[in-house]
């Protein structure tokens, strides 16, 4: 039997402090049995996204060691960026890759919610591992963001599922669950217009009538001058990336606005790829079983 494959995405809000990034780094390729798939840091995000994967107890020891790292290191209350954030270490999702049940995925991320309660953190649970439906939803229990938690921390409602029920400053808090695989993409405009990124995420995405597996936001990227669609496809079989891409080109074009480029934020199953093949490309016959490496994988 092939071996559980279990893969950890875990986001921390700092993108520019070389040293504390390198430090946060270390404590995570000091970690045995796992490979890391990608580290990704944005300085106008002022955040960097980490991913990888082994056995399921492996992933965990890795989220446990960067977790204790990132928590000393960064300090919510001096934090600054156009991404959306609450906390030093944002959100954590477990995602099964392979030869993982659902249930032993969420084990996982309970225990390290528990853990990570157990430094002082407070700890939402998110998507399968929600504990009430209006904790499924990541863009839900992130509303307000950090500057919000004050207020939330006095709330009830938001009394968090693992960790202290009070606003920590230094480190804000957590969000970590289960769930599918998803593409986080990024489409950048030629334009400094951060009104145009921003009106045309909301015609993207699901909670303004856009497309059904859709999350985006705009944000202004400073250093580059120009302004971004950040999105997250949620199910990228029912939402397929093509589709994407085609709607914000016409939105795009209806302001007078081109594409600079584009970005895949941390890797991605081989199967999002599929209708990119098939649409960009015309292919009328496709199937994955025609790529080589496919059968390799074992």
């Amino acid at each position: 039997m092939s071996k559980k494959i279990l893969l950890c995405e875990l986001n921390v809000s700092e993108g520019r402090d070389e040293a504390k990034i390198k430090r946060i780094t270390e404590s995570l390729t000091a970690t045995p049995n796992i490979t890391i798939m990608d580290i990704d840091s944005d300085a106008d995000h002022n955040r960097s996204v980490y991913t990888w994967i082994g056995e399921p107890e492996d992933v965990l020891a890795g989220a446990m060691n960067i977790t204790a790292q990132a928590v000393e290191e960064i300090d919510m209350a001096m934090h600054h960026g156009s991404h959306p954030r609450q906390g030093a270490v944002d959100v954590v999702p477990f995602v099964p890759v392979r030869n993982v049940e659902k249930e032993e995925a969420l084990d996982i991320a309970r225990r390290y919610g528990k853990f990570l309660g157990g430094l002082g953190v407070p700890v939402y649970y998110y998507e399968d591992a929600a504990t009430k439906p209006s904790r499924q939803n990541l863009v839900d229990i992130r509303k307000g963001q950090y500057e919000a938690l004050p207020e939330k921390m006095q709330n009830e409602e938001w009394r968090p599922d693992e960790g202290p029920f009070a606003f920590v400053p230094k480190s804000g808090v957590t969000v970590t669950g289960v769930r599918f695989p998803l593409v986080a993409y990024n489409v950048n405009l030629r334009t400094d217009d951060l009104e145009i990124a921003k009106a045309i995420a909301k015609r993207m995405r699901f909670s303004s009538g856009g497309l059904r597996f859709c999350r985006a936001i705009g944000l202004a990227l400073e250093e580059r001058g120009m302004v971004q669609v950040s999105m997250n496809l949620t199910n990228f079989e029912k939402t397929p990336i093509p589709v994407v891409y085609d709607l914000i080109k016409s939105l795009a074009d209806s302001y007078g606005v081109g594409i600079a480029d584009a970005e895949l934020v941390g890797p991605l199953p081989l199967a999002a790829l599929e209708e990119v093949i098939r649409h960009c490309l015309r292919v009328r016959r496709f199937e994955m079983e025609q790529i080589i490496e496919t059968h390799l994988l074992g």
